[in-house]
């Protein structure tokens, strides 16, 4: 039972350490997650963690403590100016949007930005993966943008790449990101979609802690190509070849969402100054910034 996602009624009743009636009575009263698939009831093991541990009790007294102003998880250009620009005091710490994620659940950061890929929907992956975590259980996801992720290139493609798959078949050197970082997600999906086995990559010296040091690898003749977003590549003035749209989200605990920094970033998403620089940068949709995409 401990690898199955989804739990029969006997299973999710001795992991609850319930009687079999009193499971019934909860799932009758609409108190407990879970879902009818041909007449059988079926529990979502990570629902059932978050379920648990949103009813934990505390002490009387009790209060959080409060992490500090930092945003783990993936870096990226947009967000970082308006961290800045907004006054919000927040720090950024880019480490990838997995590592963000696991520092969030250890209160070491107030918020993880994010852009998460797997074997399902791009467009709904970020909020598959925090409702995956039992530790945020009280998370709020917050739309940043939709950002245009690509392969990006050296200036003026010397290589004359025109997609992922060619690249790999020409034996391009690959920047590689970290495990668990966005950009390394999307490339191995992708790679599996294209059914092109990772290990016919070519590899170039890494791993490539940001998007930033990727394009640098890239301009100083260290790699020929990774995946990156649109901004970045203009930013380091290299060519960029298009992929996919994605979502560009920022998580953080409810408690978190209403402390004066985290007010101050989210009203300067929602800010025309925001949208134009976004503009400026190149490759992003802002129209659905500061939108709460869930709420735990």
């Amino acid at each position: 039972m401990h690898g199955t996602s989804y739990l029969t009624t006997d299973e999710a009743a001795a992991y609850l350490r319930l009687r079999d009636r009193k499971l019934y009575d909860l799932v009758a009263q609409g108190a407990v997650p879970c879902t009818k698939v041909t007449g059988k009831w079926l529990f979502p093991r990570a629902a059932l963690d978050r379920w648990l541990a949103a009813g934990l009790a505390r002490p009387a007294g009790f209060v959080a403590e409060t992490p500090p102003p930092i945003i783990g998880g993936s870096h990226d250009p947009l967000l970082e100016w308006a961290a800045r620009q907004s006054g919000s005091g927040l720090a950024l710490l880019a480490e990838g949007s997995e590592a963000g994620l696991d520092r969030l659940e250890r209160n070491e950061v107030a918020a993880a930005a994010i852009h998460l890929h797997g074997a399902g929907d791009d467009d709904t992956s970020n909020l598959a993966g925090v409702a995956a975590r039992s530790g945020l259980h009280d998370a709020v996801v917050i739309a940043v943008a939709r950002r245009e992720q690509g392969l990006v290139v050296a200036a003026g493609n010397p290589l004359a790449l025109e997609d992922l798959a060619g690249a790999v078949k020409a034996g391009a050197r690959f920047a590689l990101r970290q495990s668990g970082a966005g950009a390394q997600l999307l490339l191995a999906a992708m790679l599996d979609r294209l059914s092109v086995a990772s290990d016919k990559m070519n590899s170039a010296a890494g791993p490539y802690p940001t998007g930033m040091d990727l394009a640098l690898a890239i301009r100083t003749g260290e790699a020929d190509c990774g995946i990156a977003t649109r901004a970045v590549a203009a930013t380091h003035g290299l060519g960029f070849l298009p992929l996919i749209w994605e979502r560009f989200d920022l998580v953080l605990r409810r408690r978190s969402y209403f402390e004066p920094g985290p007010q101050k970033l989210l009203a300067c998403l929602r800010h025309q100054d925001f949208a134009r620089r976004a503009g400026s940068l190149g490759g992003y949709d802002v129209t659905e910034a500061g939108v709460v995409r869930l709420n735990m």
